[in-house]
């Protein structure tokens, strides 16, 4: 290996990183918000890709039907639980289940845009309201469940969703046109345009989740509810609120993953699933709570990708996701048993 093959490494391994960090970063924030590990984080990303890819085709996509079925399953399900005389907050229920789909519908099958920016918007609402919606129907009447349980939920949810995907999308993979057909050479090293634009809205989101979660009220309410759920409460914070909020979040990282990936390989229904257990190796180096390491995290888990495809490509897989052994064994060295009901 010389060093010009080192730097192509290097690239691959930080734009994979890139994308890999916004993974990790919904990952710590639902688990954090909710304690849920959201093992269906991926089918975010196939979603967005997919969605765009459909658009593009003129076609009206399968997300969307998918979205207004959920929409109403949830209104109904809000229903009962008024009928039952339990507290509803009706204006969060209206935005994710009435506002937000009906302008998904609008965009996407009345507007239907024609550019690449166009498509992209509405490929993001249509993605982005699934998460709070998916919250409230598979998460919020376990809240109080144990972190296993809510582990089990997330693993069927993962094989429900990528059924749907197959339905949807088939078993054909699609690619999406560039965002940027620009062309580089730095030092002999070529830089796509692409490239640029993945590490470039990576910056820029991670950035805003800074921002967000120093600067803003709804950020603070966030990490209170993440610190000390029953306390957040007392204080008046309303955590279910805060639930559908981290799961949109999520949603809209999973949406925007999804298309800054889809000009750069092939998409199928079920590549999130390891897009998804890629971000949730860097963020268990992160431990499921700090940021700045799962971004680390990602990072070397991108390299460590770019570099094992090129000396032992059968494998690069288990050498990733080997990575993960000795993380668990030195964290289990350094922290002390907490059982979940405590």
């Amino acid at each position: 290996m010389d060093l010009q093959i080192a730097l192509l490494l290097a690239q691959d391994g930080i734009v994979n990183g890139a994308v890999y960090a916004l993974m990790a970063l919904a990952l710590v924030l639902v688990f954090s918000v909710t304690r849920v590990i959201f093992i269906p984080q991926g089918e975010f990303v196939a979603f967005g890709a997919l969605t765009m890819a459909t658009l593009q085709a003129g076609r009206s996509p399968g997300t969307l039907w998918l979205l207004l079925a959920l929409a109403a399953l949830t209104l109904l399900v809000e229903a009962v639980r008024h009928q039952r005389g339990v507290a509803v907050d009706w204006k969060s229920t209206a935005v994710w289940a009435l506002v937000l789909p009906a302008m998904a519908a609008f965009v996407t099958l009345v507007l239907a845009p024609a550019s690449l920016t166009g498509q992209a918007i509405a490929t993001l609402l249509v993605i982005t309201p699934l998460g709070p919606l998916l919250y409230r129907l598979a998460y919020r009447p376990l809240a109080h469940a144990t972190v296993l349980t809510l582990l089990i939920v997330s693993v069927a949810l993962h094989g429900v969703l990528v059924g749907l995907g197959l339905l949807f999308f088939g078993a054909e993979g699609s690619r999406t046109p560039a965002f940027s057909e620009l062309r580089l050479d730095l030092g002999g090293i070529p830089v796509s345009g692409q490239s640029l634009v993945v590490m470039g809205v990576a910056s820029v989101l991670v950035t805003l989740m800074f921002l967000f979660f120093e600067r803003s009220i709804v950020g603070k309410a966030l990490r209170a509810t993440a610190m000390n759920r029953v306390g957040a409460r007392l204080m008046g914070i309303p955590t279910e609120l805060s639930g559908d909020l981290s799961f949109a979040l999520a949603a809209l990282i999973g949406g925007i993953s999804g298309l800054l990936i889809a000009p750069l390989t092939t998409v199928y229904y079920d590549t999130g699933f390891l897009i998804g257990l890629k971000g949730f190796v860097a963020a268990i180096i992160g431990g499921l709570a700090s940021y700045p390491l799962a971004l680390a995290g990602a990072l070397l888990v991108g390299l460590l990708e770019s570099f094992s495809s090129f000396w032992a490509s059968a494998f690069k897989e288990v050498i990733v996701f080997t990575l993960i052994i000795p993380v668990l064994w030195w964290r289990s060295l350094n922290s002390h048993h907490v059982e979940d009901e405590e």
